[in-house]
């Protein structure tokens, strides 16, 4: 990599289907992204360089949202970042450090996954209020991070995997009980070791190299967890493959104006029209004066809850046989039974997933399940 003088993306994969790419500018590396662990790898470095901004997903999103033109191909953790610097709340310095800790992260991982498949793609990138890194620096910093772990005797572990103590009895036999009791609340199986690194503001080889005797000995496991769930980045999403029905009307009935702004957002740059109402009361009377083709319906509002708006909804000739998914935080087999009872199409848990929104909405326009053949509105 160190002899790339090209501005574009140079992309790896693996065995497992794993696949990293590295964004660069005549030379030095703008960004990487990629891997298992993309939102929680974004997290744990805010956390470290950026304390003083919010964690509040939700904030992210408003604040991706409002991105506009100045979203970036690069990725919405990039566009975050410009953006932030852009209205001063964080630095340069502490956006640089952001990019420097992912770059050899990211670039840790593809050397332990020895990956051998390799993609460049040339391209043109915009400006950018972040600093470059160097290649020869970001590969010197994971040079040394590795053989650091190579000299602890860990490269058969992964710091994205997560400790879960497996034998209690053992270990508290051979551990103090003030140990004992720190270990049972960190070692849950919930957090990898980069991120158990950070919430004890150690080094993560440090870490790792101390839980190796219970790991050796089976007292502890180490685990592999699914990564928190991501943001929704239209821009990315505007360049997929345009939807069976690119002129249909989406309709998202939601008090939270955060998720309505999301989804219009998502739908709008995917080539959907977008209609959101904010009151369950007034929703039925909204929808009888567009008639959408497909209907997102938030479970949980103040004035009516999603399967009692379903119910009327059914009962009304021109939606019987429109698209209704029920939009809820709550992803339990209760909710999934009477989601069917009041006869909803489908169930989408929050935060809301761009691919699975829009995977939702072309199953239920491709099967035809649609009002698109009812007379104009």
């Amino acid at each position: 990599m160190k002899q790339l003088r090209f501005s574009g993306q140079l992309s790896w994969s693996d065995a497992l289907e794993q696949e990293w790419t590295f964004h660069l500018s005549k030379g030095s590396i703008m960004y990487a992204t990629g891997g298992i662990h993309s939102m929680r790898r974004w997290r744990r470095n805010l956390a470290v360089h950026c304390p003083r901004l919010p964690t509040h997903r939700l904030g992210w999103q408003a604040d991706l949202a409002s991105a506009g033109a100045s979203t970036s191909s690069i990725g919405w953790e990039y566009t975050l970042l410009n953006l932030w610097v852009a209205k001063q709340r964080i630095t340069p310095e502490q956006a640089t450090n952001v990019v420097l800790s992912t770059l050899v992260e990211v670039l840790f991982d593809v050397k332990q996954a020895a990956s051998e498949s390799k993609q460049i793609k040339h391209e043109q990138l915009s400006s950018t209020q972040v600093g470059l890194a160097q290649v020869e620096d970001v590969i010197a910093k994971t040079q040394w991070r590795w053989q650091a772990w190579q000299d602890a005797k860990l490269t058969a572990y992964s710091p994205n995997q997560a400790p879960i103590i497996k034998q209690p009895e053992q270990l508290r036999e051979h551990c103090s009980a003030q140990f004992y009791q720190m270990l049972v609340q960190r070692l849950n199986g919930q957090h990898t070791l980069y991120d158990l690194a950070v919430q004890m503001q150690r080094d993560v080889m440090e870490v790792t190299a101390s839980l190796l005797p219970f790991i050796q000995v089976g007292w502890v496991e180490l685990i592999t967890i699914a990564d928190l769930s991501a943001l929704i980045y239209p821009r990315r999403l505007s360049q997929a493959k345009p939807a069976a029905a690119p002129k249909a009307l989406i309709a998202c009935v939601d008090d939270s104006a955060l998720v309505r702004n999301t989804m219009e957002t998502l739908l709008t740059s995917a080539g959907y029209q977008f209609l959101g109402v904010d009151n369950a009361l007034r929703a039925i009377s909204i929808l009888l004066a567009r008639k959408p083709d497909l209907i997102f319906l938030d479970l949980v509002m103040p004035e009516a809850n999603g399967y009692e708006v379903c119910e009327q909804l059914r009962k009304l000739s021109c939606f019987r046989n429109t698209p209704i998914v029920i939009l809820t935080g709550n992803d339990g087999y209760s909710n999934r039974l009477r989601a069917n009872f009041v006869k909803a199409s489908g169930f989408l848990s929050k935060p809301l997933n761009a691919e699975a929104v829009l995977s939702e909405i072309r199953k239920h326009l491709e099967q035809g399940a649609t009002n698109l053949t009812a007379p104009a509105r």
